[in-house]
């Protein structure tokens, strides 16, 4: 009997592989399902905790930023004509990284804005800079020349550059900005953080290849800086300039300065200089030429001195203009010392003394005052002291404590050595006298406006102190006016039409080694017109004349023709007309 055949209970084969399908897509699954939720993971850990990380690093790669500023304020004469603008310009700058054929790239660069093709060369073939600059503020004519290359990696930046439309004038006034829109010397220097416009960021962008295809501005809306409005007036300004230029050219001199003032306001009319230079190109003049001399370099006055001096002893009421002194005949001793008169000269009344310009004289005057109320005097009219004019540079002056005086020291301080001044000081001092006696600050610019027009703060005429009464002022411009009479050391100032008033200042200049130098002079005159209501003072300062050096002869002609050229442009009517000099074209504000 056969055995029964068991039944059997297992999977087959089929089950089998079915179910460890199963199973591996199950594993398979669970593997990718981790994978995805580690890369979720690491997703979200990278946009929220790292997302600003990670857009700066992008950004760091795709986009090149700058500081810009926005357009700097114009700066106007007193009558709102421009003598300082910002222009747009064109920079040209450079991807290293894209540029491919670097040798032809920086030959044709180099040949077409005329610059060093070596140097040009080294800075493209930087390894460390995304970006340089190849060069800046290039003209429309650079810039056309180098798009029409066509070269890769080249990007053209729009930027803002200073200009100057009337080139030289007031220049050392008006100083200059550099590059980067920053002022560097002079009203732009002082004013700078009212002309400068706000900071805005510039961006440019590149793509993968590092090639810029766009640029902005991440800064919207207007912000340009503010506006100037000076009290230089520029016909006055070109009057002061031209006259300037001619003296030192007549008389071969080192230099000049000339300065027109108004002796009621303090403000500055014109202030001139002469070597001139160009700020639109000021890397082409050397250095010195850009200092506003005017303000910041000192000099022994000389006999322009005389009439503070005199000032000095009509104030103390110990004499009058009337009251004589002995002369000594030309030669009077002072311990081991002798001061000198040009000329010989016996009994003078004090107003002959000033407008003969006798230093024996003068030095008796200052005798009789004492050094402690000259030196009084003297310091409240300004010297040995900062005026506060709204420009960078201004020096105090030198002038020593009297109780530091000699007996020669004060003698000489009252003919005008042994004290430095500034031609502002001086101009400033003298304006006190046509002014009845009243010190004013001077000033240079009147008025800060907005874009807009709004008014954002104004300077008014600042009375500083009385220096002298107005019976002492008045006496001393009779005693002022003779010097430009007959026989007075400035008659060469005198005008037909406009009573002058005036006084000559002959000063040798003390050398390297601390003594006089024989054959070196500063020849001045310093004055105002009319006499009896003075509209303008002027003051004229010539270095070093090398064919005459006498203020007679140099400064006072000199003096004349600012003066009546001033007035005429100036309208105001002469006592009876008289022809002097050139014809005002007064619709183009030039002299022709």
């Amino acid at each position: 009997m056969k055995p029964k055949a068991r039944k059997f209970s297992g999977l087959s084969g089929m089950d089998f592989q079915q179910r460890r399908i199963g199973l591996r897509s199950i594993l398979i699954g669970l593997i990718f399902s981790i994978i995805l939720a580690a890369i979720g993971a690491k997703a979200v850990y990278l946009q929220v905790f790292c997302g600003p990380w990670l857009s700066q690093k992008a950004a760091g790669q795709y986009e090149k930023s700058f500081i810009s500023t926005g357009k700097r304020g114009t700066i106007y004469d007193a009558n709102h004509r421009e003598i300082a603008v910002s222009i747009e310009v064109a920079s040209i700058a450079a991807y290293p990284k894209n540029i491919s054929k670097l040798g032809d790239t920086a030959r044709l660069i180099a040949r077409a804005l005329k610059i060093d093709e070596s140097s040009l060369c080294r800075k493209l073939n930087s390894k460390k800079r995304s970006f340089v600059w190849v060069k800046r503020h290039v003209t429309p004519r650079e810039a056309e020349q180098v798009k029409n290359l066509n070269l890769k990696g080249i990007a053209f930046i729009p930027e803002n550059k200073r200009f100057y439309p009337n080139k030289i004038l007031a220049a050392q006034a008006l100083g200059f900005s550099g590059l980067d829109g920053h002022g560097l010397e002079g009203i732009e220097f002082y004013y700078n953080d009212y002309l400068e416009g706000a900071a805005a960021k510039f961006t440019v962008l590149k793509d993968a290849f590092g090639r810029g295809f766009n640029s902005g501005e991440a800064v919207a809306g207007d912000f340009g800086g503010n506006n100037l409005i000076l009290t230089i007036d520029r016909t006055i300004q070109h009057i002061a300039e031209s006259t300037l230029e001619e003296a030192v050219d007549r008389f071969s001199a080192k230099s000049g300065i000339a300065i027109v003032m108004s002796p009621k306001t303090g403000a500055v009319l014109a202030m001139a200089h002469y070597p001139f230079f160009n700020p639109n190109a000021f890397r082409g003049f050397k250095k010195e030429v850009w200092r506003n001399r005017a303000i910041a370099d000192q000099f022994e006055p000389g006999s322009t001195m005389k009439i503070f001096s005199a000032a000095s002893v009509l104030e103390s009421g110990k004499c009058t203009q009337h009251t004589i002194f002995y002369c000594e005949n030309g030669a009077y001793r002072i311990g081991k010392n002798i001061v000198h008169d040009t000329k010989p000269h016996g009994w003078m009344s004090l107003q002959q003394i000033v407008k003969y310009s006798s230093n024996i004289g003068i030095v008796k005057v200052g005798e009789m005052v004492g050094p402690d109320l000259l030196y009084k005097t003297l310091s409240d009219f300004g010297f040995g002291k900062k005026s506060g004019i709204d420009c960078p540079g201004e020096t105090a002056g030198s002038m020593a404590p009297y109780k530091r005086w000699s007996k020669i020291d004060a003698g000489a301080i009252s003919f005008g050595q042994g004290i430095s001044v500034s031609a502002l000081q001086l101009i400033t001092a003298t304006c006190a006298i046509a002014n009845d006696g009243i010190l004013m600050k001077p000033y240079i610019v009147q008025a800060i406006m907005d874009q807009n027009g709004r008014l954002i703060k104004s300077s008014s005429p600042c009375e500083v102190r009385r220096v002298i009464s107005i019976k002492t002022a008045r006496t001393l411009k009779k005693i002022m006016e003779t010097v430009t009479k007959n026989g007075g050391t400035g008659v060469n100032a005198a005008l037909e039409g406009y009573s002058v008033c005036g006084k000559t200042g002959t000063a040798q200049k003390v050398d390297e080694k601390g003594t006089y130098a024989k054959d070196k002079y500063i020849a001045s005159f310093v004055g105002f017109a009319p006499s009896q209501n003075p509209e303008i003072a002027v003051l004229v300062v010539i270095d070093e004349p090398g064919k005459e050096y006498y203020s007679s002869i140099v400064a006072a002609p000199t003096f004349k023709k600012i003066v009546f050229e001033t007035l005429n442009y100036m309208n105001l009517p002469a006592t009876h007309n008289a022809p002097y000099g050139g014809h005002i074209n007064r619709r183009a504000g030039l002299i022709s």
